[in-house]
């Protein structure tokens, strides 16, 4: 890695100001982590002081089954930019991709750090690892891809499995799964592992796992399946901007027709919205400008379980959600919405002809009284 990585030593705020990083746009950086996180903004401070003081934590990142889709979104993270995420919060001695290093030197690299720094680093694995045959179908440097994670994650500080393919097997462990594909933790139980599911995952979200990491000297608070709360604790559909037009009954039939124009719910057309668990309406890519569902396209579930086998196909409707009833309020919110309003406006049209009539007869007794 040579002398690219002895910048690891020179403080954040001495590399940032050489880099030309204004403190202002360093403290846009925390309040950002900070929202990620789901966290109040008067965090921020706290968040800056971890980042300048405490001492970045050395990453080890490991591609096996993958088709480089999450290291390609981590080169394309902005706020951060790929290279202040390198320098600024992160010290990445492996990974093939970015790595000047090749060969033995590299190996040696990855070597180094899990012999001298045992327990203290921090090991990311993007793609799925092949059991079957004794793994012989993803081997780097002659070694297994389950050699190497075994060794890799059994003597990291954590895990973090990013993309579908570490966190379940994704692709490669779709039916019929040739290779007996599967994720990170059922090829290496029992080690601490955090999972960043999605196909790709977004790089805000590791960005703001490792921000929390250096804060507050912990993992992130995770749910039953090892995801991240802040990220993966909310259902796509409760904050789609197109939540509205589901409970108005109003739904894009077909691509193109006049509801896809106007950007209405996208249920009917497969959308899995209702039962994928992300913060992708929230936090978005390409610098929160826009994600999936906003530029007229379903979800795909590519947070969930083995959305390959479960999720398709892509285009159909879902079936049932559990817990949801979706396909029922699909069918029925539109009219019930109808029926409501009609009602309401009938009562509210009685109550004024019976209001009226009244008026009329107190009306006439007074002139009678008169």
């Amino acid at each position: 890695m040579g002398e690219f990585f002895d910048l690891k030593y020179e403080s954040a705020v001495d590399r940032m100001a050489r880099e030309g990083v204004s403190r202002r746009d360093f403290m846009k950086f925390c309040t950002a982590m900070a929202a990620a996180l789901a966290l109040p903004a008067s965090m921020a401070p706290k968040i800056a002081e971890a980042i300048e003081t405490r001492k970045k934590p050395v990453v080890v990142w490991l591609e096996f089954q993958d088709c480089c889709g999450n290291t390609e979104s981590f080169l394309r993270a902005s706020k951060p930019t790929v290279a202040e995420i390198v320098l600024d919060v992160l010290s990445v001695d492996y990974h093939e991709t970015i790595m000047a290093a090749a060969g033995h030197q590299a190996h040696a690299a990855l070597d180094g750090v899990v012999k001298n720094l045992k327990g203290q680093y921090i090991a990311i694995v993007e793609g799925s690892i092949p059991m079957k045959d004794g793994g012989v179908y993803c081997c780097i440097g002659g070694r297994s891809a389950i050699d190497i994670a075994k060794t890799v994650c059994g003597n990291a500080l954590a895990t973090i499995a990013v993309g579908n393919c570490a966190w379940d097997g994704g692709l490669p462990a779709a039916a019929p799964n040739p290779t007996g594909a599967v994720g990170v933790g059922a090829a290496v139980p029992g080690i601490t592992l955090l999972n960043l599911p999605g196909c790709p995952m977004n790089a805000e979200n590791l960005t703001a796992v490792v921000v929390h990491f250096l804060t507050f000297g912990t993992l992130p608070a995770c749910d039953s399946k090892g995801r991240p709360l802040f990220a993966y604790g909310k259902r796509i559909h409760d904050n789609c901007e197109r939540r509205a037009h589901f409970d108005a009954g109003q739904f894009v039939r077909s691509w193109g027709d006049d509801g896809h124009r106007k950007g209405w719910c996208l249920y009917e057309m497969g959308c899995k919205g209702p039962s994928t668990f992300a913060n992708c309406p929230t936090m978005r890519f390409n610098e929160k400008t826009s994600w999936p569902v906003q530029a007229g396209h379903g979800c795909i579930g590519c947070a969930s379980d083995n959305f390959w086998d479960t999720a398709t196909p892509f285009y159909r409707r879902l079936p049932n959600v559990p817990g949801f009833g979706a396909d029922a309020t699909a069918d029925k919110i539109g009219v019930g919405v109808v029926g409501a309003a009609a009602g309401a406006a009938i009562a509210h049209g009685i109550g004024r002809l019976m209001s009226g009539k009244k008026d009329e007869e107190t009306s006439t007794n007074r002139r009678e009284e008169g």
